[in-house]
């Protein structure tokens, strides 16, 4: 495990605004309640609770990944589109905000981000 500091840091803060994660017709996430992360110079990451994100579309994909900053991730994918989505169920203290939330992919979905 690595913590984020001045060399590579991660905020983590409610998005203030409108997120909508739309795959073709389907919308799979229309929320105002995401959170966004920041890490490094990276994009921002908008991670929804699951209580917002359509999980009926969705299933659990066997894929998984580590981050020494965030932890284990699984995925998630939709019947037609693998792995579209991943989340951190038990990640390392200093992402614990997004713990379960799920981030999906800017190139395999539609990820729209609106500032209020």
């Amino acid at each position: 495990m690595k913590l984020p500091g001045a060399d590579h840091p991660i905020t983590i803060e409610p998005f203030a605004g409108h997120v909508r994660v739309t795959h073709g017709d389907s919308v799979l996430v229309d929320t105002d309640r995401a959170l966004v992360l920041q890490e490094a110079s990276y994009p921002p990451v908008y991670y929804v609770p699951p209580g917002e994100v359509r999980l009926d579309k969705l299933s659990r994909s066997a894929t998984s990944s580590h981050c020494p900053f965030k932890g284990d991730a699984s995925y998630w994918s939709l019947p037609q589109r693998a792995d579209v989505a991943w989340s951190y169920e038990k990640p390392f203290p200093a992402a614990a905000q997004i713990a379960g939330h799920l981030a999906f992919y800017t190139d395999r979905v539609s990820v729209e981000a609106k500032p209020t």
